[in-house]
């Protein structure tokens, strides 16, 4: 058995049945591991959905930013990107289904040391305060009143954490650190405007994974989100958003050997 860990699909469904195609991914004995943004920019995000879905427990996949949008989208919330390709998946006649499911999908999956999140952590959390506060978000998504929640997702204030931090605030500050940070201070403020690759950190800023003592160093976070970051391959970080949408490459880290597995974007897929 193995596990391949993903980098940010987002529509590209082509690429991704050839990726693995190259892994030889085999659903009866290997596991994927799916870092999110599984739609959105690319075309075909409906074919995505259906495809993860179906794999059933042979796919782990953890919600990014491009998900919550969609799942935002779907009951009228926040604001619509010029560039949001989803419309097939809110056309669809399952859409209902797969909404359901993409909104039970986990904000973090923890195993084996390695740590798997959208976008990244921040410096106070551990490990396990990291899971218990994403358990805080999921169950927010799952429960009754789980539109109230979404009403109250978009934003970006609070920019850090704090214990004391309850309610709406609290859970928006959690979202956006595993789903939309690349740069924090050393003491956990995030800028959640900086799109680009080291040399954009704002001042007084550094990448997220680079912050001085960050608690959940002791483990291997496996990652995507930045895409100007690029392949990133560290002791303790797996960042594997390599930039497939902008005609780069969609890139899959088998976690037992940490052999590296890549495919050029399609043609048809890459975004001007």
């Amino acid at each position: 058995m193995a596990t391949y860990a993903i980098g940010d699909i987002q529509g590209c469904f082509a690429s991704f049945t050839r990726l693995l195609e190259r892994c030889r991914f085999d659903a009866a004995t290997d596991r994927l591991w799916l870092v999110g943004d599984l739609v959105n920019r690319g075309p075909r995000s409906l074919e995505t959905l259906r495809f993860v879905k179906e794999l059933g427990d042979s796919a782990i996949t953890v919600l990014g930013n491009h998900d919550l949008s969609l799942l935002l989208a779907a009951e009228g919330f926040g604001k619509r990107g010029k560039g949001d390709t989803f419309d097939d998946v809110l056309r669809a006649p399952d859409r209902e289904e797969l909404l359901f499911w993409l909104r039970h999908r986990r904000m973090c999956h923890v195993e084996d040391g390695h740590f798997l999140v959208h976008a990244g952590l921040l410096p106070q959390w551990t490990v396990d305060e990291a899971r218990t506060l994403a358990g805080e978000v999921e169950s927010a998504l799952t429960a009754p009143g789980w539109r109230e929640f979404m009403a109250r997702l978009w934003g970006s204030e609070p920019t850090g954490w704090r214990d004391d931090l309850s309610g709406w605030p609290r859970l928006r500050v959690i979202v956006n650190a595993m789903t939309r940070m690349r740069f924090c201070t050393p003491d956990g403020i995030m800028d959640l405007r900086a799109k680009g690759g080291l040399d954009a950190a704002p001042p007084g800023h550094v990448p997220w994974f680079d912050t001085p003592g960050r608690r959940s160093a002791g483990a291997t976070l496996v990652t995507g989100h930045w895409s100007a970051l690029g392949l990133r391959i560290r002791p303790n970080l797996l960042a594997l958003d390599s930039g497939c949408l902008w005609g780069g490459e969609l890139t899959a880290v088998r976690l037992e050997d940490r052999a590296i597995f890549q495919v050029a974007c399609s043609e048809e897929e890459i975004r001007a």
